[in-house]
């Protein structure tokens, strides 16, 4: 196994508003996707902390944007689950805004984590959040989660039906499996995103 790019994560902080983040500065990538896919998980395996990332049995019990800060001074920004939380409607569109405004205007803002339960990939929520990535010029790399509940088989067809779905996708896209539980795809995900960290700025004509 390579060495841990975050190793020494640590939590610095919970906001409901993109306005409450860090100053807009240095480099960060943020981790999205449906609250049952297994995102707390993936970011505690990724970073080795475990705890760092709270895992709920109530799916979208993350409310807010939570910032974890790495010993160099960068972060990985935990966003809140979509599509599945039995939430008021109303707090649904404060979520939808909130993610919305950051992924539009944080310059900041290297790639996004984008985290699917291999047996339910491309949901239309997910393909929602690939398409204003597309739109606003965020590189993005996909972790289907959850791999070591299907077959070597099935996990395989599984990522190969995904990246062909995936063929006319604009943006920078790549995928891969990945489970937090068996240690599947660990190393490359740490690569992949360790990479977007060091991705440069996007234009500001792309906001």
């Amino acid at each position: 196994m390579s060495e841990n790019p975050f190793r020494g994560a640590q939590f610095l902080l919970s906001t409901p508003d993109p306005t409450g983040l860090p100053a807009d500065t240095g480099a960060e990538i943020a981790f999205a996707g449906r609250s049952n896919a297994g995102k707390s998980s993936a970011l505690n395996t990724l970073t080795g902390v475990h705890g760092l990332a709270r895992i709920s049995r109530t799916p979208g019990r993350t409310q807010h944007l939570v910032v974890f800060s790495l010993p160099d001074g960068r972060r990985l920004i935990d966003l809140p689950g979509y599509g599945y939380a039995k939430v008021p409607e109303s707090v649904r569109d404060h979520w939808r805004d909130a993610l919305e405004r950051y992924l539009g205007a944080r310059h900041s803002l290297r790639g996004l984590a984008l985290v699917m339960d291999i047996r339910h990939p491309l949901t239309r929520f997910d393909s929602q959040m690939l398409d204003f990535c597309a739109a606003h010029g965020v590189p993005c790399h996909i972790l289907l989660t959850k791999a070591d509940k299907l077959g070597r088989g099935a996990c395989a067809q599984t990522l190969l039906s995904v990246r062909k779905r995936l063929e006319s996708s604009s943006g920078v896209l790549s995928v891969q499996a990945f489970s937090a539980k068996s240690g599947t795809g660990l190393d490359e995900a740490r690569g992949a995103l360790a990479a977007l960290l060091t991705h440069r700025l996007r234009p500001s004509a792309a906001r």
